[in-house]
């Protein structure tokens, strides 16, 4: 039954190409999509809802035909648009319809301002179907006609009004093909699990009836491929004498909940009877709520073909064939099953690469079928590197742009996007794509076996032979130095699930050696071997006198073997001082009487105890120099501005609260 084909698959030929479903993770969305795609691979799914993406992922959409566009932002549906050139769109995405979606300004922002950007990028030539709603007749919701007045009851309806308007105001002014499909009680596969009609099917699969509003509360009940069929037939027959217009898409037939629960009864033999009023009616609950399709029927030649109880019949066959309770409830209800992954990438001389990087991520991200975001932070880069992550903040609304007043270190910076970082994990990765993003896969299967962190194991490095040496000896000492097991050969790059890092970021530290504390805060960790290539652009900002540098950090930060390498060399030379002496006085008196009374003895001491004596105090001011950076308690980063998707934070109040917001 999944893979069946649609009965309308010649209509689906027959729509103009490529093919675009904003909103392609919703209910109908999803459902649209799905049916197209069977027939057309020219159809994407367009989405920004990362609260429902589990239907992309159990659909098992290739990374190819999925977008992430944000219709908010003007840069990022011109970009789409003029990568993909669409023919025809499809717009589903909406905000406000549930009452968990309680914010007004994204309510209108989604549906009015991204209804905007998407009609100021389409041409005469292109065909914009846009999904209304039957709220939109608010208080006149008894069988309206379309001429009839909209009296709208909600800011949702209000906001889906504007819309038609919209859709009017440019197809008369811009001569665009636009329709308007004011949907009623979609129900079918894919539907939220919490919603009425899926609770219904899943509790009548157990002869069981789930809690209910009063009886006489009435729907107007359109299967979903019913639905789906009136979005394709209005893209096939648009006309300029129908372009503009809204049109209603239902079944005509009043259904209260009281008769919905009786043909359920009688379709699946449920002998319970039901409980009225076990759940409160809400504020949408009206007695007369129907619609009049006869306009879209006479102008598009479309008709509901599927009956109540033919559509509860599927609905239930579909939940059986999919093993519903096992797939969909579980990726619903759970968002680790469908997580975001924040990349975190610490830039430095590094323009050249990150667009590279940004299209690697955005690949392998799709390929997992996750949620993501991308954080690139800018450590005062001399080059452009600034511009370069603007541009990508204008078009992917999932990317963020950190910039730090002075070159702070890769440290600070990957503390800088971990302290704002809004995904379930972090990935941390150099800007020169030495560390490989098609790792990430690799680490996101071991986090998802139950690992918080998860490195990488360099087994081996596209460098000089003399450096590789360098690298495997210095780890092999630091591993057998530091007083906590470090892994051998584990840099920065991993994936770090997020109740690590919010104790990463609350450590007090001024002075991080992340790969150190990292193995420090403890949890359980593994690794994933990689081999690192060498920098696609550039020359490396590393040189001897910087890993000098990192060597001495990392053992002074996790190691008490040099203050102990003094200790027991001051053991070892006064012992073997007390004996010298006794053997000089032995030798003068009974061995060798005529010893000389030589100078350069003397001398060469002087010298090993002198250089011995320094060598003691610089371990010390090590340390103490340690001991002075952490009292003095400077901010690890100073940031300048911060840059989510099209909007930048500037000033250090707008900085500061949107930290505290994002702050988990």
């Amino acid at each position: 039954m999944l893979d069946q084909l649609p009965v309308y698959r010649d209509k689906i030929e027959q729509l103009k190409g490529p093919i675009f479903v904003f909103g392609a993770s919703g209910f109908i969305g999803a459902n649209l999509f799905n049916d197209i795609f069977k027939i057309r691979k020219d159809c994407y799914a367009l989405t920004h809802d990362a609260t429902k993406a589990w239907r992309l992922k159990l659909l098992n959409v290739p990374f190819e035909n999925i977008i992430h566009c944000d219709i908010l932002s003007n840069n990022s549906v011109q970009e789409v648009f003029e990568r993909y050139k669409p023919q025809t769109i499809f717009n589903l995405a909406a905000y406000g319809a549930y009452s968990k979606q309680s914010n007004v300004n994204l309510t209108y922002e989604t549906n009015v301002l991204g209804t905007v950007n998407l009609l100021q990028n389409c041409s005469p030539e292109m065909i914009y179907i846009h999904a209304g709603s039957s709220s939109e007749y608010g208080f006149n919701c008894t069988a309206p006609q379309e001429t009839d007045r909209v009296e709208p009851n909600s800011h949702y309806a209000v906001s889906k009004v504007s819309a038609a308007y919209l859709l009017e105001y440019y197809a008369k002014v811009n001569k665009l093909k636009t329709l308007n499909l004011r949907l009623y009680s979609i129900y079918g596969a894919w539907e939220e699990p919490d919603r009425l009609m899926s609770k219904l099917i899943e509790c009548a699969r157990e002869k069981d009836l789930p809690t209910l509003v009063s009886p006489d509360i009435s729907r107007d009940f359109v299967f979903i491929e019913d639905c789906v069929e009136a979005f394709i037939d209005a893209a096939n027959r648009i006309t300029a004498q129908t372009s503009g217009k809204s049109y209603n898409i239902a079944t005509g037939r009043k259904t209260t909940i009281g008769d919905l629960i009786e043909t359920t009864r009688k379709t699946f033999a449920i002998d319970k009877s039901p409980q009225w009023g076990s759940m409160s009616n809400r504020k949408w609950d009206l007695a007369e709520w129907y619609g009049n399709s006869e306009a879209f029927q006479n102008d598009f030649g479309w008709s509901p073909r599927t009956t109540l109880e033919e559509g509860l019949q599927k609905t239930l066959a579909w939940q059986k064939a999919i093993d519903y309770q096992n797939t969909v409830i579980p990726a619903f209800e759970n968002p680790r099953l469908n997580p975001v992954i924040t990349a975190i990438i610490a830039c430095y001389k590094d323009a050249q690469a990150i667009p590279f990087m940004y299209e690697r991520l955005v690949k392998t991200f799709n390929q997992l079928k996750v949620r993501y975001e991308i954080i690139f932070v800018n450590d005062n880069s001399p080059d452009n590197q600034e511009e370069v992550i603007n541009n990508i903040c204008d078009k992917d609304p999932n990317v963020v742009g950190i910039s730090h007043s002075r070159n702070f270190g890769s440290q600070s910076a990957f503390l800088s996007g971990m302290e704002i970082a809004t995904g379930d994990c972090v990935v941390l990765m150099d800007g020169d794509l030495q560390d490989p993003p098609e790792i990430i896969p690799d680490f996101y299967e071991k986090w998802m076996d139950g690992n918080d962190v998860v490195y990488g194991v360099r087994v081996q490095r596209e460098m000089k032979p003399h450096i590789h040496f360098f690298y495997k000896s210095f780890y092999k000492i630091f591993q057998s130095l530091s007083y906590i097991p470090i892994p051998r050969d584990a840099g920065d790059f991993s994936m770090i699930d997020r109740k690590v890092v919010k104790e990463l970021v609350d450590l007090p530290e001024t002075e991080q050696f992340l790969r150190g504390l990292r193995a420090w805060v403890g949890f359980k960790q593994t690794g994933v071997p990689y081999v690192r290539p060498e920098r696609m652009f550039g020359v490396s900002t590393n040189n001897w006198t910087k890993n000098i540098w990192w060597a001495k950090k990392a053992i002074f930060s996790f190691s008490f073997a040099p203050l102990e390498l003094m200790s027991y060399a001051g053991f070892a030379l006064t012992g073997l001082s007390i004996l010298g002496i006794i053997w000089q006085i032995l030798a003068k008196l009974f061995f060798f009487p005529n010893t000389p009374q030589g100078i350069s003895t003397v001398i060469v001491l002087i010298v090993f105890f002198g250089g011995l004596t320094i060598l003691g105090i610089s371990f010390l001011g090590e340390y103490i120099t340690k001991i002075f950076e952490e009292t003095k308690k400077r901010p690890k980063y100073i940031r300048t501005r911060i840059r989510r998707g099209s909007k930048a934070y500037k000033t250090a109040e707008e900085i500061r609260t949107l930290v505290k917001q994002l702050r988990k």
